[in-house]
């Protein structure tokens, strides 16, 4: 029987880049799996009898070529980064397949591998961390997967809107006109996800819905997936009004930045609150996430450690 398993890489530039510098790519991925990988024109092949070596070997090799093609540099840095990922979560909780969608989306961090794996395994989970960590993003694209996979029927976006004391009263344009600057990161994120008219047909036929917070009192809310963003300013007793509309077979997803509040003085916050008073539930996921999760431009990382350590300074 042929122990041999062998992946085609038919992009000779894609294929130079899985292979690093010197191949030191494939070194990395060798002393990973602990066999060797052999190259033969544009194939990589691993000659061991043994089918979780064969899984793990596409998954990395799948999941380079895939990151290499949106645009990332192929770097020892990226390849260490899917490895410690990969190494930490099973196959089916390290990646986000949206059906119809443009891409995987994948964990890029431990921390977001956490997260992910909090995100499929809990019906109500809670993220707080710094701008980039990609705590909004990974819990859009796991609501889309569940919404397109057809396990959810409604995805309801919503996330507090009065701000710097401008009421939505005052905005120009309908509801939705008016709620729509503050769910742009939102809108964002899903249109990385899935094409952007799939986003708009979603939102036309009332399958993703813009729910204002202060609208949805007195609702019960049964078979969603409900993201509250920002949720670092909602107040106590606005996020107690929140958590008490999920019905059944609902998930409710909660994000937002304990360092960025705009409260107030005095006035507590609803997300700092709710994950210290429930954080002994054990059906509710508490991830916190820092400045190692963040995957934007590495100032925005610099920035943000810069940030956390003078607060540890003050205190």
């Amino acid at each position: 029987m042929d122990s041999t398993y062998t992946i085609v890489v038919p992009d000779a530039d894609i294929l130079s880049k899985v292979c690093g510098t010197n191949d030191s790519n494939l070194k990395l991925i060798e002393e990973h799996l602990g066999v060797p990988v052999f190259i033969r024109g544009n194939e990589l092949s691993v000659d061991k009898d043994d089918p979780s070596v064969h899984q793990q070997f596409k998954f990395i090799i799948d999941r380079i070529v895939d990151e290499i093609g949106d645009g990332c540099d192929g770097s020892e840095d990226m390849i260490a980064s899917i490895l410690q990922t990969e190494n930490h979560a099973s196959f089916e909780e390290s990646s986000i397949t949206v059906p119809g969608g443009l891409r995987k989306v994948y964990p890029k961090t431990q921390g977001q591998a956490d997260y992910v794996r909090s995100l499929r395994r809990h019906d109500m989970v809670f993220c707080s961390g710094p701008a980039g960590s990609g705590k909004t993003f990974l819990a859009v694209a796991e609501a889309l997967r569940l919404i397109m996979s057809h396990k959810k029927s409604t995805l309801i976006l919503t996330r507090p809107v009065v701000e710097a004391g401008e009421s939505l009263g005052f905005l120009p344009g309908d509801l939705e006109q008016k709620i729509n600057p503050y769910l742009r990161p939102l809108y964002d994120s899903m249109a990385y996800i899935i094409p952007r008219e799939h986003v708009k047909r979603l939102t036309e036929s009332g399958i993703i819905e813009i729910a204002p917070l202060a609208y949805m009192r007195g609702r019960t809310l049964n078979d969603s997936v409900i993201i509250l963003d920002e949720a670092q300013n909602t107040t106590c007793e606005q996020m107690k009004m929140f958590l008490t509309r999920m019905g059944e077979n609902s998930k409710v997803f909660i994000t937002g930045d304990a360092t960025q509040i705009d409260l107030p003085k005095r006035v507590r916050s609803g997300l700092v609150h709710a994950m210290q008073i429930l954080c002994d539930v054990p059906e509710i996921a508490m991830v916190g996430m820092t400045s190692n999760d963040v995957v934007r431009n590495p100032l925005v990382k610099k920035i943000v450690q810069a940030y956390e350590n003078d607060e540890k300074d003050e205190r």
